[in-house]
């Protein structure tokens, strides 16, 4: 019973020592064995691996590729227009012993920040020896490589390898970017108003050379017109004078029956007129002018005796007022 009371504790106290002693790799990191905070022993291969209990302690880094992005950097090209980059760099640790001799407990955090500062320090030297509109081109991609070729010296002092640099962002400052903006806005605008002006005068010459086929058009049809008009009324005249020629008394009976059509129409046929006048010849009745003249004697014998009244004195108005009835005319 005592033995067994003395076994016991020592088992407990040899399996927490041989636990204590014994730790595992992963593959993806490495390990540091340190002793009173020396290193005595890296260990890079996976697997179980010993170390000195209560004594030596175990510090582990992560062996795949990190990521570290930049704070927004402010610098100043050739042509001292300010650009904001953002920058991002992969890397790993290639030397944990000299890692650990280079940060100190820091570790991680200690690390990234010496990187910024490394980062920081090449994209200004390195932005600040071109031209912004380098920057802004396809020879990005070489200054990026000379940033990445700056930092890797100074970043293996640290047992970090620098795999590669990148450039996120690069913008113009907040108080730039507004001015910026507003230079652009000008320029559409003024594009725009010298294709407005272009697309106007375009529209007057259009109009221009419009009213002028107008006016061609007009006149030549007009001109046209008129000489067709004027050989219709030659060849008009040609006729009348053939039929005068023929039978002059036909031809003043035709006229004078066209004469009576126009002016004999229904409430144009109110006429202050001598009787005597020509224009009656062929509505007297002469014994020529056929059943025509029939209708109208009365009214000629009654505008007579208006007529002689007149000249004793017992008649008023000089003239007479004749309704003549509309006598039937075909041309």
């Amino acid at each position: 019973m005592k033995r067994t009371a003395i076994i016991l504790p020592v088992l407990v106290v040899a399996a927490v020592i041989g636990l204590s002693s014994i730790f595992i790799v992963d593959e993806r990191e490495r390990a540091l064995v340190l002793q009173f905070g020396r290193v005595v022993d890296v260990k890079q291969e996976p697997g179980l691996a010993f170390k000195v209990p209560l004594i030596q302690e175990v510090v582990r880094y992560d062996d795949r590729i990190l990521s570290r992005d930049t704070a927004a950097l402010e610098v100043t090209p050739l042509d001292d227009r300010r650009l904001v980059v953002d920058a991002f760099a992969r890397y790993r640790i290639t030397n944990v012993e000299q890692f650990r001799q280079a940060v100190g407990v820091g570790g991680i955090g200690a690390a990234e920040s010496r990187l910024d500062s490394i980062l920081r320090s090449q994209i200004r030297e390195v932005l600040g020896s071109v031209a912004s509109n380098d920057i802004l081109s396809a020879d990005r991609a070489a200054l990026m490589q000379r940033i990445r070729n700056g930092a890797v010296n100074e970043a293996r002092n640290l047992g970090l390898e620098i795999i590669d640099v990148r450039l996120k962002r690069t913008d113009l400052p907040r108080e730039n970017l507004d001015a910026t903006f507003a230079r652009m806005r000008a320029e559409r605008e003024r594009e725009a108003a010298d294709e407005v002006a272009r697309g106007n005068e375009a529209a007057q010459r259009i109009r221009a050379q419009a009213d002028r086929t107008q006016v061609e058009i007009v006149s030549d049809a007009r001109r046209q017109a008129d000489i067709v008009r004027g050989q219709a009324d030659a060849r008009r005249n040609a006729v009348f004078a053939e039929a005068f020629g023929k039978d002059p008394e036909f031809f003043d009976f035709y006229r004078s029956l066209a004469a009576y059509q126009k002016a004999l129409q229904a409430g144009n046929s109110t006429m202050v007129i001598n009787p005597d006048s020509e224009f009656f010849t062929y509505l007297k009745n002469t014994g020529g002018a056929g059943g025509a003249a029939a209708p109208a004697a009365a009214p000629a014998s009654g505008a007579s005796q208006q007529t002689e009244e007149q000249t004793t004195g017992e008649a008023a108005e000089p003239a007479t007022e004749q309704t003549p009835q509309p006598a039937p005319a075909s041309e």
